[in-house]
């Protein structure tokens, strides 16, 4: 049986999409995304607790978060799990576990006049559907020596 390596993710970006143009023009996004999840512990009391997840993006899916993302967008991404290491300049062994992102959805609201004033949310996915985004799995991503990011903020960011 083969396994599955699937993360649905919506929050909030930490800081704007820090965006490099690799060898062959090959553009790599990556930031870090908030979520939240709240829920009621056994004496009622709202309890927040809020996970960092650092996303990385590619091609023209990088391009479009450089574009349009900034601190505090709200975002759905759909990826997979990737863990890599490297040695520090110490030479420390370093891991890192990163979201690599298949698709995305801007779902901050956009002032768009639909049949009234009501905002209407701006969606992008970069392909023009989900199943044509299949030629962005692995691409780039081995062999690449992409530094990490430093660690996110302790506040919140938005």
């Amino acid at each position: 049986m083969r396994g599955v390596n699937k993360v649905i993710l919506i929050g909030n970006l930490g800081r704007d999409p820090d965006v490099q143009f690799l060898e062959g023009n090959i553009a790599v996004a990556k930031f870090s995304l908030a979520t939240t999840e709240t829920f009621k512990d056994r004496a009622g009391k709202l309890i927040s607790q809020t996970e960092w997840h650092t996303v990385v993006l590619w091609r023209g899916l990088a391009e479009l978060a450089q574009k349009y993302l900034h601190k505090g967008s709200l975002v759905y991404i759909e990826g997979r799990l990737r863990t890599r290491s490297w040695e520090d300049k110490e030479g420390n062994k370093k891991f890192a576990t990163e979201v690599v992102g298949d698709n995305l959805v801007m779902l901050d609201k956009r002032m768009d006049v639909n049949n009234g004033d009501h905002p209407v949310p701006h969606h992008s996915t970069g392909q023009s559907s989900s199943s044509s985004s299949a030629p962005h799995h692995g691409e780039g991503y081995a062999g690449m020596d992409i530094p990490p990011m430093s660690e996110p903020a302790d506040d919140l960011p938005f």
